[in-house]
């Protein structure tokens, strides 16, 4: 069984990544397949990268880096769930993703975003990040518009065609992550 991480990315009051989250955590979690858990951003409390090697190295200094080191060691597969902030991603993902290297490679990636265009800006960026990071990033992908996948803009209420949407995801992660596995092993 591989084990994928829901990962919350976005810290900021008021997110709504983490009712996003919480949703596809639940969707993946009844469908099986998979182990999956919740990676909340907040809990980790990375300061801006302060590494004074290239994680490409993985020699870290630092025991918060280490620690998030060893939680991402865990995981064969990433659902990133993001915001669009400024056609990207919100700057503790990018930040959270900087840290580490090889912690990242020969892994999948799926990605559930939201924002007024739905967050496809910000996943278009984040596919070009997990590609340096050497990670699989798999085809379908599932983009909530604030319009019709929240009520009064804040309360996430996904829409018929969202949950039709995630499945494809979850399907596509499973099978690379899989895959990926016995490259790493």
């Amino acid at each position: 069984m591989v084990n994928i991480a829901v990962v919350v990315g976005s810290t900021r009051p008021g997110r709504r990544s983490r009712q996003v989250a919480e949703w596809v955590l639940s969707r993946a979690t009844s469908r099986g397949g998979a182990d999956f858990e919740m990676l909340d951003l907040a809990d980790y409390e990375l300061p801006l990268l302060d590494e004074p090697m290239p994680p490409s190295m993985g020699n870290y200094k630092h025991e918060h880096t280490k620690v998030w080191a060893r939680t991402i060691s865990r995981f064969d597969g990433f659902i990133f769930v993001t915001a669009e902030y400024n056609h990207s991603i919100p700057g503790v993902l990018k930040n959270s993703l900087d840290f580490l290297y090889a912690e990242w490679n020969n892994k999948a990636a799926g990605f559930v975003s939201y924002g007024s265009a739905g967050g496809v800006r910000a996943v278009e960026n984040l596919r070009l990040i997990a590609g340096e990071l050497q990670m699989a990033d798999v085809r379908a992908q599932v983009a909530l518009p604030f319009a019709t996948d929240f009520e009064n803009f804040a309360t996430f209420t996904p829409s018929e065609s969202a949950e039709e949407a995630l499945e494809p995801l979850l399907e596509q992660l499973i099978s690379w992550s899989t895959a990926l596995k016995t490259i790493r092993t």
